[in-house]
């Protein structure tokens, strides 16, 4: 096979797996969209749970109320179908790889995904309370709490991708170390500057108070040692 009639088929085989994974998220879109209000009410709860007494969101466009529980079903289906978009991306690099790629990649692929939806429900069991128990406290008298319901969405996506992106800490050092781009002895160096930028990256993704920015920076910090932990018993790119 030339050269350009494998390029070919790639992109053919490329094509036909992103149309795989559309396809599913769509289906799963349709399957959840009869219950978006209800989505929405979950994933509004940590803030209605604050509010003060006959307060409520609010939405400032004509077509919030629609789109909102529309963006939020979205979202749960790109989650739901995560896994089969992760086999699909697999099954298109797979035959590029060796063996001993294959058995890193595959545990690195179901990690990662178990990694990142951790971050998510932590952010939401744990950290959402917590910001919006204080914000509700340092909400100022004859000031009403009523959020919008985008801008809401937009304030939790930022927090679900902030915790996602850092519980994958740990995925991120062994494929470095394992790609040979750094050492684990480096790693352990650089250990005081990641402490003070795990506490930067708290107090720039989360609101203004200790608790939340330390409810950050630490699960950083921790998953950083764990991924040093781990990377020791990765081999490194030509051993």
């Amino acid at each position: 096979m030339s050269t350009q009639e494998s390029l070919i088929s790639h992109l053919i085989e490329l094509r036909t797996r992103l149309l795989r994974i559309f396809a599913a998220i769509v289906v799963v879109f349709l399957c959840l969209a009869p219950w978006a209000r209800d989505l929405y009410t979950v994933l509004a709860h940590p803030l209605l749970a604050h509010l003060p007494k006959g307060g409520s969101m609010i939405a400032t466009e004509v077509t919030t109320p629609f789109l909102v529980p529309m963006k939020i079903a979205i979202m749960a289906a790109f989650l739901v179908t995560l896994p089969h978009t992760l086999y699909q991306l697999w099954a298109f690099i797979a035959p590029g790889l060796y063996a001993h790629e294959k058995k890193l990649v595959a545990p690195l692929i179901v990690g990662s995904t178990f990694l990142f939806f951790s971050g998510m429900a932590f952010a939401y069991f744990l950290v959402f309370p917590v910001v919006f128990g204080f914000i509700s406290k340092v909400t100022p008298e004859g000031v009403s709490m009523m959020t919008d319901i985008g801008k809401y969405l937009d304030f939790v996506l930022t927090l679900f991708l902030a915790f996602g992106v850092t519980f994958e800490v740990p995925v991120i050092v062994i494929i470095l170390v394992r790609m040979g781009f750094i050492e684990v002895k480096k790693l352990k160096e650089w250990r005081p500057y990641m402490i003070v930028g795990a506490f930067v990256l708290g107090a720039v993704f989360t609101p203004p108070d200790v608790v939340s920015q330390t409810m950050l920076a630490v699960p950083l910090w921790l998953l950083y040692e764990l991924g040093i932990f781990l990377a020791k018993f990765v081999p490194m790119e030509g051993s």
